[in-house]
């Protein structure tokens, strides 16, 4: 296959960034396959490449960024033959760890030029696309208050749960799931395609990116004790062994809040109607995949 890649850096990374990861392209992509890069300016000159991913030949389009860039790419190009890569310079980095991608700029790049992929499944929720997890509650809640925030980075989101965690409440949520109907009160509720939120984060270890299922994971309300053996756990890839959380596994599924509240898509906060419809599409992503790739 002659190949035509289209780099898209991350338009938050700053100049003297995003100058760096051109240069660490230039050096390590190879040369004698076809390629661009192209620095995302603002959301108006998103149109812009978004026409050219459509209309100039790209058989890989490449997300430099973070998970943010990843989701606005992937949803690009789903259900079309165009492969996603994703060089990882953000934060949480969930679907480009969980496709084995490496967290190394320079080897990320030989791993895109490499070029081995596979079939993966996405989700929407209310009919937006996200390609590793979502949800309501606390993570919503957390990762609204994130986005709005100054700093950036692992230890700023930390930060920012330690500090609401003792003021958040426990919500009334009614799950049609299955045939059933289910009421819970929950910290969270995790809708996963992938495993983990990312920075090996496993909500959802069993989570599997291509058997077309949604793993559920229900999480009750905790006290500090509770959570920091959750953490623990989460971490060791064995969050579903916990007393805490209830998983379920579905194709699709419809989650029923009291009021409007917070969702969030692959970490992107948002704000939806008190019923939100989840829905899986199989197999409709291209996703170029790294050495540590593993089915689930």
């Amino acid at each position: 296959m002659n190949r035509n890649v289209l780099f898209v850096v991350n338009p938050n990374a700053g100049k003297k960034i995003s100058e760096k990861i051109i240069r660490t392209i230039e050096q390590f992509f190879p040369a004698d396959i076809n390629y661009l890069i192209v620095v995302w300016k603002d959301r108006n000159h998103f149109t812009e490449i978004l026409r050219a991913i459509q209309n100039d030949g790209y058989t890989d389009v490449v997300a430099v960024g973070g998970d943010g860039t990843v989701n606005q790419i992937a949803k690009s190009i789903a259900g079309t033959p165009i492969r996603l890569g994703i060089v990882p310079v953000g934060s949480g980095n969930g679907l480009a760890r969980s496709l084995g991608l490496s967290m190394h700029i320079e080897k990320a790049i030989q791993q895109i030029a490499a070029g081995k992929s596979i079939a993966i499944d996405y989700g929407t929720v209310n009919a937006t696309p996200f390609f590793c997890t979502s949800g309501v509650g606390f993570d919503a809640h957390i990762g609204n208050l994130f986005a709005t925030s100054a700093k950036r980075g692992l230890k700023n989101y930390v930060r920012i749960s330690l500090s609401e965690y003792r003021r958040y409440k426990a919500k009334n949520y009614t799950i049609h799931i299955n045939g059933q109907t289910l009421r819970r009160k929950a910290f969270l509720i995790t809708v996963a395609n992938a495993g983990q939120y990312g920075n090996d984060f496993y909500i959802a270890p069993q989570a599997s990116m291509q058997d077309g299922l949604f793993h559920v994971v229900i999480l009750q309300p905790v006290n500090l004790v509770s959570a920091i053996g959750l953490v623990a756990k989460t971490l060791r890839k064995k969050a579903h062994t916990s007393a805490l959380v209830e998983t379920f596994t579905a194709s699709e599924l419809i989650i029923e809040r009291d009021q409007n509240d917070t969702i969030h898509f692959d970490g992107e906060p948002a704000m939806e109607l008190p019923r939100v419809q989840y829905k899986i599409v199989p197999q409709a992503l291209q996703a170029i995949i790294g050495d540590k790739w593993s089915k689930s």
